[in-house]
């Protein structure tokens, strides 16, 4: 089968790897209808993470119809067309119980296993894959597959941030899981969302989403500009999807004395001062986004066309264009790269 293999920073190839097979009876194979590159995935593309392995299979997101199951799989069936997690999970465990399926204690990366390929195992099916109500419409696959993380990852940072009715809610980062975290608060009933972005075409797409607000300033002038519009308190909550220094403050500083910080975008050299965040009297609640928790209902909004968060994919590509792909992102010249097969 092809696979998106990466060699070193810049260096994504297309290759021949072996096909998948059932390690576990809790495993499944699925046959991929779509992949697409995530933007944690320009970490080691720029060189600023080291890969696993040299070279390095890619990718965590998946849709796809299930071609084969282990012997203890018993919620998902061959023929089922399904969306996963970038996390596999056993969805049993006092952590999954608990809504922490990222975390569970047996949890497995999809990462470490690499999706952009024709064929993929998922670890601990049971807990991790669902079943859409059907064979979906042609123009459900974006929309299913920006489910299987960005989507869910934007609306567990909206839920984090305490995103609800009369609240006023930021976001900061106005890529796919910033733009995806508009959609969540507005979704969850949010009266005012902030998105700090500097893109027109991202700008355009936040409103579409449901943004009341663009600030353009970011850091400390973003900051001050949410506590100038909002009065002088700041927001009742942020979702910070970026995972810089800067971003992390820029989140904090904007966010009133109680508020919410959710913070879900993977931290890179992120250091917080013990004095400065103990007289900020914020909350924070972040990490890994516990996508499976939340994917019925994120499917259901999606079959039921309620929500269109496939709109975050504006780059559409073979996975045989992976390269270019990878390409478009780094040069900001795609948010999202949607892959077929």
């Amino acid at each position: 089968m092809r696979g998106v293999m990466m060699y070193g920073p810049g260096d994504v190839r297309v290759e021949e790897r072996d096909a998948p097979e059932i390690v576990e009876a809790t495993d499944a194979i699925v046959r991929l209808t779509a992949t697409c590159i995530c933007g944690s995935d320009l970490w080691p593309y720029r060189g600023a993470e080291p890969l696993a392995g040299t070279p390095q299979a890619m990718g965590h997101e998946y849709i796809g119809v299930v071609e084969e199951i282990g012997a203890d799989v018993t919620t998902v069936k061959v023929g089922d067309f399904v969306v996963g997690s970038f996390v596999a999970s056993d969805n049993t465990c006092e952590i999954c119980l608990a809504g922490y399926q990222s975390r569970c204690i047996h949890n497995v990366m999809m990462g470490a296993i690499g999706t952009q390929a024709e064929l993929a195992r998922i670890p601990l099916a049971d807990g991790t894959l669902v079943a859409t109500p059907g064979q979906p419409a042609a123009d459900l696959i974006p929309s299913l597959m920006a489910a299987s993380d960005v989507l869910g990852t934007g609306w567990y940072g909206a839920v984090a941030a305490e995103a609800g009715p009369g609240k006023t809610i930021a976001i900061v980062g106005d890529g796919a899981v910033g733009l995806c975290a508009v959609l969540a608060a507005k979704q969850l009933g949010a009266e005012r969302i902030i998105i700090f972005s500097r893109h027109p075409e991202r700008q355009a797409l936040a409103k579409a989403f449901g943004a009341t607000d663009v600030i353009e300033e970011r850091g400390d002038e973003g900051a001050a500009r949410v506590k100038e519009i909002t009065g002088g308190y700041g927001a009742h909550g942020t979702v910070e999807a970026v995972g810089t220094q800067e971003s992390m403050w820029q989140a904090i500083n904007a966010t009133r004395p109680g508020g919410y910080v959710g913070y879900v975008g993977v931290s890179h050299g992120v250091e917080l001062d013990g004095l400065n965040l103990f007289f900020t009297s914020v909350h924070l609640h972040g990490g890994p986004a516990p996508v499976r928790q939340y994917l019925p209902e994120l499917i259901n909004l999606i079959w039921d066309r309620s929500i269109d968060p496939g709109k975050v994919f504006d780059l559409t590509l073979s996975l045989a264009e992976a390269a270019e792909g990878y390409r478009a992102m780094d040069e900001r010249r795609a948010t999202k790269v949607l892959l077929t097969l």
